[in-house]
């Protein structure tokens, strides 16, 4: 499925869908020993460099997206030249990738996502002045604009739900049409108020939350009504912080000291806990994290809401696999771009690997693997699947011309060249 990341968007626009990879925060940890190992280890092991056979033309505010076998270009406006912003589609092929269609945006703003579904391009971006989102639906044969609504797009299953994140009153959450754009239905809502919770195929359900009264969910498929719930009879109207994950609604309360578990099914109160400064929560294999404002996890029971265990060194998860876990650490400040990656075992949070520090690549496409590169002499970066229960970074290749700002699909990885355009490579 297509992953919107749409960055720290809370009071000015909904979450991303499905995972939310936590940011890198929290205390550095790094042990000098064992990064000069992975180095040395890393380098035996790279197959023989590969220079990017694809190059793409776009300048310092271009911005590429994959999808499938295309990449998309967003072309900044050039006011100077008289042009506008442009979205220029390429398909990658054995050969060279060969231009399939220009066409002009509308706007000046900066893109968010694009992605491909059910035979439409589909641009999340802000407008003029970086003022309000909307979105963009072209004929991916031809460019063509289909459609243009106000708000950001998400998907959800064989539709979209738009949200329109500004707050400037009442705007109406609505399912709408890939093809056309027409409305299936609609609903009141704010971004105050509804939070969003995705599955596999996207949005699906949505959680009204007011600061009085029933707090519902309800099929994003069909806009039913699925359960309907006072969580707090009798309570004066304010609104608490609240984060899906796990299949529960997490209400932060009593100044951030405590959360309480909701079963997202039935609303039903599963367990309430402890936990201090909570700031993100998220599935974490059988478990659910929860991270620290200051730094720092806790791994908890969903069930019951007990501490497995916890770490002040790990700032979140990224994936799990195989009864283990990828978490990220801080930012380490002496050594450039990147976060401080570990994998540790599930169950007790025993360290098992420290894998040194990564930039991990954006994912325009999940396909179950998460990349990372780093890195080395003479404009080349070290391109490596961090697979949590191998243990350590797999390495795919040695991206020559490659500087940085990479993107990943299921097929592709594009990363910024030292033409001052893109490189393209096609995953193994």
């Amino acid at each position: 499925m297509a992953v919107i990341d749409l960055g720290e968007l809370r009071d000015e626009a909904p979450p991303g869908p499905g995972r939310r990879r936590p940011r890198a925060a929290g205390r550095p940890f790094r042990s000098v020993v064992v990064l000069l190992v992975a180095l040395v280890t890393l380098a035996a092991a790279a197959p023989p460099a590969r220079p990017a056979g694809r190059t793409l033309a776009g300048g310092p505010g271009a911005a590429a997206f994959v999808s499938g076998d295309r990449v998309y270009v967003v072309e900044p406006a050039d006011p100077q030249g008289g042009a506008s912003r442009r979205l220029v589609a390429y398909r990658a092929g054995s050969g060279p990738p060969r231009t399939l269609w220009r066409t002009p945006l509308p706007g000046a703003g900066a893109a968010t996502a694009v992605w491909e579904q059910d035979g439409t391009v589909l641009l999340v971006g802000r407008t003029d002045g970086d003022s309000v989102y909307e979105t963009v639906a072209f004929d991916a044969r031809s460019g063509r604009v289909n459609w243009v609504q106000p708000g950001v797009g998400f998907p959800a299953g064989e539709a979209l739900l738009m949200q329109v994140p500004e707050a400037t009153g009442r705007q109406p959450i609505r399912r709408v049409a890939v093809s056309d754009g027409r409305t299936l239905w609609s609903a009141p809502g704010t971004p105050d108020d509804v939070e969003l919770s995705f599955g596999p195929s996207g949005v699906d359900r949505l959680v009204y939350l007011p600061a009085a009264g029933e707090t519902a969910v309800y099929d994003a498929v069909t806009g039913a009504r699925l359960v309907a719930r006072d969580l707090r009879p009798g309570d004066l109207p304010t609104r608490q912080r609240t984060v899906l994950a796990a299949g529960m609604l997490l209400v932060i309360g009593d100044a951030g000291s405590t959360v309480t578990g909701y079963d997202l099914d039935t609303l039903q109160r599963r367990w309430t806990a402890a936990l201090p400064l909570v700031g993100y929560a998220e599935r974490c294999g059988s478990l659910l994290c929860a991270s620290k404002q200051t730094g720092g996890m806790w791994a908890l029971d969903p069930a019951t809401g007990a501490v497995r265990w916890t770490d002040d060194r790990w700032a979140g998860t990224l994936s799990a696999a195989g009864g283990r876990l990828l978490v990220a650490a801080g930012i380490a400040p002496d050594t450039g771009a990147g976060t401080g990656l570990a994998v540790v075992e599930e169950a007790d949070g025993r360290l098992v690997a420290d894998l040194g520090v990564w930039e991990v690549v954006q994912q325009d496409e999940f396909d179950g693997r998460l990349f990372g590169v780093r890195r080395i002499r003479n404009s080349r970066l070290l391109l490596v699947e961090l697979d949590p229960a191998a243990g350590r970074p797999e390495v795919r290749e040695v991206l020559v011309g490659a500087v940085g700002d990479c993107r990943a699909g299921a097929k592709l990885v594009v990363c910024r060249h030292t033409n001052g355009g893109f490189g393209l490579w096609r995953l193994s």
